[in-house]
């Protein structure tokens, strides 16, 4: 097969672009027109993510058990948008009996393997972008998703930029080789200034107060990004697809929102 060599970003940067681009302007319209609206959008994000995360972490699983996933993982964000954390709490941990359950009609082997990796992917995907959706359904939620998704991307931005510029110290090779230290600095500098704009001139509240939010979200978007990386190393593999061109999979463009969107609610239900 040809491979085509992008540079130092690894990526086709303008096919990227567009991609994120498009991915955005979709996310804002639904966002703005009804959080219901996101909310479906979310939940059919999630069947792709989990799909995608069955063919890459689940050998030897049973199509009614992946049919399972994809029917429990769009639920969990529903429910998760039609009541509150405690009703996401209840769909999730009804998802993982149903899992249990459901595996025990495929027999003893690879019982646990199924299992726990199945309750990972439930974990991963769709609990945590219910929080995304929790988010939208507060006062001003539209203006918070976005807030925390600009947030997330000023994090990529600046350390991309910083990275490919000044990049010299690796931050962690053995997970994440072109994550260097520079391009923390930058993701940092360019994180700190939208925290603090965003705090101020959309939600009208002190400036320092983004500040501790954006490098909060620094750290988390930063974390979930090795997590994924450690994730396809493990599996050995680059993308976990390849469904978004310049991108990969659904979920190699998820992977810092997904840890953010806890945090990101946890905070702004704090600070806001």
């Amino acid at each position: 097969m040809t491979t085509s060599n992008y540079g130092r970003a690894g990526r086709n940067l303008p096919a990227a672009t567009a991609v994120g681009l498009g991915l955005l302007s979709l996310v804002t319209i639904s966002l703005f027109a009804d959080p219901n609206l996101f909310a479906l959008l979310a939940a059919f994000v999630m069947v792709l993510a989990v799909r995608e995360m069955n063919l890459a972490l689940v050998v030897g699983l049973s199509s009614r058990m992946a049919l399972v996933l994809q029917i429990c993982a769009p639920l969990i964000v529903l429910i998760a948008g039609q009541t509150d954390a405690i009703g996401l709490l209840v769909a999730y941990v009804l998802s993982i009996l149903a899992v249990l359950v459901f595996r025990l009609l495929d027999g003893q082997e690879a019982y646990v393997h199924h299992v726990t990796r199945s309750i990972f992917i439930l974990t991963y995907a769709p609990l945590l972008t219910s929080f995304a959706v929790l988010l939208s359904f507060q006062t001003d939620g539209a203006w918070k998703v976005l807030a925390f998704i600009l947030l997330t991307a000023a994090t990529d931005l600046g350390g991309y930029i910083a990275g490919a510029l000044f990049g010299k110290h690796p931050m962690a090779p053995a997970i994440s080789p072109k994550k260097s230290w520079e391009g923390f600095v930058g993701a940092l500098i360019l994180q700190l200034i939208t925290g603090a704009l965003i705090w101020q001139f959309v939600f009208d509240q002190p400036w320092h107060e983004g500040l501790i939010v954006g490098f909060v979200l620094l750290l988390t978007a930063t974390v979930g990004d090795l997590i994924e990386s450690m994730i396809k190393r493990d599996l050995g593999l680059k993308d976990m697809g390849n469904l978004l061109p310049g991108h990969g999979g659904v979920m190699d463009r998820l992977d810092s929102l997904l840890i953010n969107a806890f945090f990101a609610w946890l905070l702004f239900s704090i600070f806001l």
